[in-house]
């Protein structure tokens, strides 16, 4: 049989990996977030090995130039992976209803629409970049590196919309060790490419770029190949590839008000970038490094709203309701006391860790402090996170995003313009975390408890 014979032959409809509506909550939602975590924290090790080159063998100004992107690029990159939010709730929805035919135009809609956001993105970050970078105050000395870096980086961006929005139909099954698998593999190349391409070639930012574009191209074709060997409405076939108009159209209400409220989270984290970049790059290198090691909390945190997301998804795809408070709990307090334990861990080990990205005792010092007030208070941002995740999961986009721009972008660029202004510290700038967390949290569950009093209510048993 040939390569792309084989490639095209299906595998035979796969059983769901968890039973999302009838199945044990908590260890389901175990089961479905540790392979996430995983993920993550293979994806932030690819990432945190690019800043680690680069700093140990390139030195400071290639590492601040890498970290300067962090926010730009997110930024830009939120502003189409909150589409992907929109595919896996649809994707859920139909998985509880049973609707095939409805999930299959999903399957097929969210791949071709992948591909043409990643087209865009690719053209806006590499046309914009040296503007947007300018404008946030980047330094002299490492613009034109962090210029490089980016217009490289975004030249992948096609096949990083493919991965994650594949990525999204599989957590939508349930299934989350693919993503897992595929990233492992992907990793490899990543840290063999960045050793060689930084240490031998002495590419410096350029050569982490590449690595990442690479390895990144990689994961997107195993995920593209598993999505073709499938059988059933959750098996791509490339004669299907086609936008549907409805399923557009749902994703986009989904999907936009998800990509808005990350694009305000990174326009309000420029903003910080900005204010630290005042401090000069040994804030700047301290601080970048600092946020890779909070990435490692971040990522329990997306694990268990990705937990929420799908769970609520196909409960309430399946009218099953009473389900919807007990999923609730249980993604918050694991989401809580991962993030904690994670957060003290990191903190605990700041010292050492950072070291492993600078040995410059200035940079070292700056991360420190942002370790102790940012880390240490991450669980705050875990529940917030996954009572988005909850709320999207319901159908309600628009409700966790005017909550999070008002709570968490609009309260933090006030922050800087009164209380950092008054008193402008690296410590009161990063205070304005965990403030933001609170008070966003508290809207949050307020708007559940009556969004699922009014739209979602538990029928009382009738039977005596």
């Amino acid at each position: 049989m040939g390569i792309l014979q084989k490639l095209l032959s299906r595998n035979k409809p796969l059983k769901p990996p968890i039973d999302m509506v009838n199945g044990p909550i908590l260890s389901g939602i175990i089961r479905f977030s540790i392979p996430l975590m995983l993920t993550g924290v293979l994806q932030l090790l690819f990432n945190a090995c690019d800043m680690v080159v680069v700093g140990q063998f390139a030195g400071s100004d290639p590492l601040a130039a890498v970290g300067s992107t962090m926010a730009l690029t997110n930024l830009m990159l939120n502003a189409f992976l909150g589409l992907s939010v929109g595919v896996n709730v649809l994707a859920a929805h139909a998985l509880g209803s049973g609707d095939r035919e409805w999930l299959e135009k999903i399957v097929h809609t969210a791949v071709t629409l992948s591909l043409l956001c990643g087209l865009i993105l690719a053209l806006v970050g590499v046309s914009l970049c040296r503007t947007c970078l300018v404008a946030m105050d980047t330094p002299p000395e490492v613009l034109d590196l962090a210029v490089l870096y980016m217009r490289i980086y975004f030249c992948g961006m096609p096949v990083v919309m493919l991965y994650n929005f594949g990525a999204a139909l599989l957590r939508a099954q349930g299934n989350t060790k693919q993503p897992l698998i595929y990233l492992s593999i992907s990793g490899i190349v990543n840290v063999v490419l960045n050793l060689v391409l930084v240490i031998v070639f002495h590419l410096s930012v350029a050569g982490v770029a590449i690595a990442t574009i690479v390895s990144q191209a990689l994961s997107a074709a195993l995920i593209l190949r598993y999505l073709i060997r499938q059988e059933g409405p959750c098996g791509l076939d490339f004669r299907k590839l086609r936008l549907d108009l409805t399923v557009v159209k749902k994703t986009f209400q989904i999907g936009i008000p998800a990509s808005f409220n990350g694009i305000m989270f990174s326009f309000s984290n420029i903003q910080i970038q900005s204010a630290i970049n005042s401090f000069g790059p040994s804030a700047m290198a301290g601080s970048a490094a600092a946020a890779n090691l909070e990435g490692f909390i971040y990522l329990a945190a997306n694990s268990l709203h990705q937990a929420a997301v799908n769970f609520v998804g196909q409960n309430v795809g399946a009218g099953n309701n009473a389900r919807l408070p007990k999923v609730t709990v249980a993604c918050c307090s694991v989401s809580a006391l991962v993030s904690l334990l994670l957060g003290s861990a990191v903190y605990l080990f700041g010292g050492t860790l950072l070291g492993l990205y600078t040995q410059a005792a200035s940079d070292i010092v700056f991360g420190m402090t942002r370790l102790k007030i940012i880390a240490l208070t991450y669980f705050l941002c875990g529940i917030m996170d996954t009572m988005v995740g909850v709320l999207r999961g319901m159908g309600y986009a628009m409700v966790p995003t005017a909550i999070s721009v008002v709570g968490v972008c609009g309260f933090r660029i006030l922050w800087l313009v009164t209380v950092f202004a008054w008193y402008p510290t690296v410590e009161v700038l990063f205070l304005s975390y965990p403030s933001s967390w609170i008070l966003t949290t508290l809207a949050q569950l307020i708007s559940y408890g009556y969004i699922r009093r009014k739209n979602f209510p538990i029928q009382k048993s009738t039977t005596i």
